[in-house]
């Protein structure tokens, strides 16, 4: 029976987080896919006049926390599929890592995943993806106007928030207790983790 651990990875949009798990050859769950859908009743908006995303009410923190459960205990669960152009879940996907050791759970909400599932009695490791701020805003518009996640000047207005925000969010997921490493040092970390846990 394989036994499985669990690493959460924090970090601004753009910072690699949906690449570690992929390039470190573990089992990733996309944090992004608990979003709630835009008409969701109590969302909270931005400045921009659109539900702000980057606030953790627009996430269902509970599920996410009982689908890693799942996951850890059985190998298996349904995750919901979230289209981030049509701000809404547009199905569902069986996810099976049976064969895994490490499932690595990636978002910009893993400080609040992490201390849900503290509290649940989920032991996890924490880590902060720690790279330059400039590189964060390039590699984000880039990806999000490739996927036309958004209209283009809503991602652009939405990174530059981002790119003033990201310090704070940095400080918060520290002080939750994520550990700041560079990319190099994750993927070290995902790959050990991949073959010892």
């Amino acid at each position: 029976m394989v036994t499985r651990s669990l690493l959460l990875v924090a970090g601004p949009s753009g910072s690699g987080k949906s690449r570690l798990g992929r390039v470190g050859g573990a089992a990733t769950l996309s944090l992004d896919e608990f979003y709630f859908d835009h008409d969701h009743p109590g969302l909270p908006c931005s400045p921009l006049g659109i539900p702000d995303w980057d606030d953790v009410r627009t996430s269902d923190v509970q599920l996410a926390v009982e689908t890693l459960a799942k996951l850890l205990a059985a190998g298996e669960a349904d995750v919901p599929r979230y289209d981030i152009s049509q701000s809404k879940r547009v199905g569902t996907q069986h996810v099976d890592c049976k064969d895994q050791r490490l499932i690595v759970a990636e978002g910009i909400f893993a400080p609040q995943v992490y201390e849900a599932a503290c509290q649940a009695g989920i032991p996890a490791r924490a880590i902060w993806l720690d790279r330059p701020r400039a590189a964060n805003f390039s590699r984000r518009l880039t990806r999000d106007l490739k996927e036309h996640r958004k209209p283009p000047l809503t991602l652009v207005r939405r990174g530059i928030t981002l790119f003033r925000d990201e310090p704070t969010l940095r400080e918060a997921a520290l002080t939750a207790g994520f550990k700041p490493v560079s990319m190099r040092k994750a993927l070290r970390i995902v790959r050990l983790q991949s073959r010892l846990a």
